[in-house]
This record gives structure tokens, sequence and C-alpha cells, in this order.
């Protein structure tokens, strides 16, 4: 029976993965393809997800019978606590514009991806399942968090009113090729990965933030593409899964560290700056329920197997990684204010992206560079004006 799934986000860590491991596993295995299937992978240039009509032609297009839903607006801890009423609006837009697109077009099955940020703040550990309702989430990034919960409202709404198949996973700390590598705006494996990079190359000391004490579980996206492979073609519950490693299995952020030095191959020292705040200690979610159902026959990657593929890819790439340190090119200098902020035409693109409301442009005398724009609040790229 012939199948086209439609992967939103297809060009990020997870939708990457997908098609890594579509690719290289054995025809016909449980992971790879299977006669009669017809992968396609949309990022944001194919469509704003934002905008129902470009939603909807999406789907016209390519009439997907299944679809893995990755796409999202997302940004590092200082971007949500400034703007949570976008990743709220933003996010809530895409999730329902792709569930109502799906349910316009019949499709079979829409897998959607959640986050651990769904769980309440003060939920009692292990996390499960069962727990993402019982408590609001952190308040840090409360927008993108009720925007993620309420896939999952969505999801138990669509299959009493109309009877779709649309699920959800929720991964924990997910690390792999094609991460996003900034040093202030990533996750903590690719952040430390980049920075101990670049202390390798400065000959400097690698510098971690905090004691090293704080646990947490860390799941390979080439093992998490294998079980959203997994929940498309094997899994038909409206209840969401947890896609982790066991609780046992947590790391130490010292360990972690450790772990990059050895496979960046770096000499120099390893500094724990204790004045910075650790975070919670632990946090762990149960993956008792994905275990009971894809079976014991199924292996995670060992982390540093997983951790050395990631580092060798991030220095075999690192020119065309999303480092934040881009070369920036076709800006234009509109007008400038005390030599401390410059102001952009609307439509001004740097890299080929446009200059969005979040962004900050500021002179920055010590720098090296003329000026720079920050994507992020801490991503500095170079601006130079356009001839």
């Amino acid at each position: 029976m012939s199948a086209v799934i439609l992967v939103t986000g297809g060009h990020g860590l997870v939708g990457s993965a997908i098609q890594h491991v579509i690719n290289t596993e054995p025809v016909g295995s449980r992971f790879g393809r299977i006669g009669g299937e017809r992968w396609v992978f949309v990022g944001s240039s194919d469509a704003d997800l934002r905008d129902a009509k470009q939603t909807k032609d999406l789907f016209d297009r390519y009439k997907p019978t299944h679809v893995i839903h990755l796409a999202a607006l997302v940004g590092g801890l200082f971007k949500n606590m400034k703007h949570n009423l976008s990743f709220l609006r933003d996010n809530t837009l895409i999730n329902s514009n792709v569930l109502n697109a799906a349910h316009e077009h019949d499709v079979q099955k829409v897998i959607s991806c959640l986050s651990t940020c769904v769980f309440p703040d003060a939920a009692q550990p292990p996390l499960d399942e069962s727990k993402i309702h019982l408590g609001p989430p952190h308040k840090s990034n409360y927008g993108y968090a009720y925007a993620k919960r309420m896939i999952d409202v969505a999801n138990h709404a669509y299959k009493e009113e109309f009877g779709c198949n649309f699920t959800a996973a929720i991964p924990t700390n997910i690390f792999g090729p094609h991460d996003n590598f900034d040093l202030e705006d990533s996750h903590v494996i690719p952040g430390l990965i980049h920075k101990c990079y670049l202390a390798k190359q400065n000959n400097t000391p690698f510098v971690v933030a905090g004691t090293g004490t704080p646990l947490r579980q860390f799941v390979y996206s080439h093992d998490l593409a294998k079980m959203f492979i997994w929940q498309l073609r094997e899994y038909n519950d409206v209840e969401p899964v947890i896609f982790s490693v066991a609780e046992d299995e947590d790391i130490s952020i010292r360990c972690v560290a450790e772990a990059i030095v050895k496979a960046v191959g770096f000499k120099g020292e390893l500094k724990f700056d204790t004045s910075k705040a650790d975070g919670q200690y632990r946090k762990p979610a149960s993956n008792a329920k994905l275990m009971s159902l894809i079976g014991e026959s199924f292996a995670f990657t060992p982390f540093d197997s997983a951790l050395q593929d990631t580092v060798d890819w991030f220095v075999r790439n690192y020119d065309n990684a999303r480092t934040g340190m881009e070369p920036v090119v076709d800006v234009r200098l509109i007008e400038e204010d005390d030599l401390t902020n410059i102001q952009l035409e609307e439509e001004v693109r740097v890299a080929d992206r446009p200059v969005h409301e979040f962004d900050v442009v500021q002179k920055m005398p010590t720098s090296g560079v003329d000026f720079v724009v920050d994507f992020n609040m801490s991503t500095h790229l170079q601006v130079v004006p356009a001839v």
C-alpha cells in the first residue's frame, strides 16, 4: 500500500536524523524504507505553517497520508522569557494549521513532537505520560510549553469528534548531527561541544558553567528517529509516549564535559565555574511505556559512541553548522543612532534570513567588526553594507 509521509521541520536535528535512518537502514527492515513509501521532508522555505493557506497548499501539493510534525518556533531560555506570547501564538498557529490540514486531507496518522517542558514544574519524579496536565509548567517558557501541551488536547479532541489518529512523542534531551551549536542559544551538549572546540583552537581553558553535578537523560537523534518510525508504523493510540533512555541512565554534566574533552581531543584545562547556577539537580522521565511497546530488542546507541559521531560531524561541518557565527552578507545600513544602535529597513535580509522583531543590531567597537546582528539576543553576526 502506498504512503506519503510528510515531515515538517524536516531539515532540523530530528528531521535530518529521520532522513539518515530511513536512507541507511536495510530496505524492508523495521526502520528502513518500505516499498510504496514516499518520504517528503519540508522546511520553512516550503511553507510558513503559521499561515493557514500556505499550510493547506503544502498539503495539497504533496497529499500526505501520514505526517510527522516537528516544525516549531524554538529558542533559548532568554528568548523564551522575553517572548512568551510570541512562542505561544506562533506555535499555536503552526500546530492548529497542521492538524486542521491533516484532518481536512484525511491523513491517516499524525505524530507531533512535544517536549518535556510540557510537564508541570512541581511534578513529582519520575515524569510519565499521565502527569502532563497536573499543574502549570515552569514560568520561564510557559508560552512554548502551553502551545505544546495543547497539541495533546487537540489530538484527543480530533479523535473524539472526528475519529482522527493523531498522537505525540515527548523526547528528553536530544543531541546529534545537525543540532544547533550556538554558544548561547543551544542545549547543553551542542553548546559544550562548540565551547570545547573553540578552547582547543584557541588554547584556552574549557569552562563549564556550574558544578557539573546535575543529572540529565540524553537521547541520540538517530535513536530518536527510529522511535518516530516505530511510532509511525506500529503505534495507534492517542496517548503520547516519552522517548528517552531509562531513568538510571542519566549522566552528570561533569561526565558529559569529560566525554566531550575526550571526543574533541582537547588537552587543555577543564574548569567548572561554580559561581553559575546548576539548575534542577535531576528531573528523571520514565521510558517504561516506550520499552513495553517497542520491545526489549530495541537498543540505544552507547552515549560515548553517539557523542563521538556528533563531534565528528560538527568538526567536519563547522563552516556550515548552526554555530551562530555564520558570515553575513547583503545588509543595508539605513540609519545610525549615536553609534550604539542602527535601524534596518523592514525587509532587509541577513544571510538570506529576514530580520525579525526579536533581532538586535548594535555597534560593537571592541569586537573587531563594525556592526553585529543578534538574532537570539546572543548570536553575534557581522553586518556589512550591501554594495
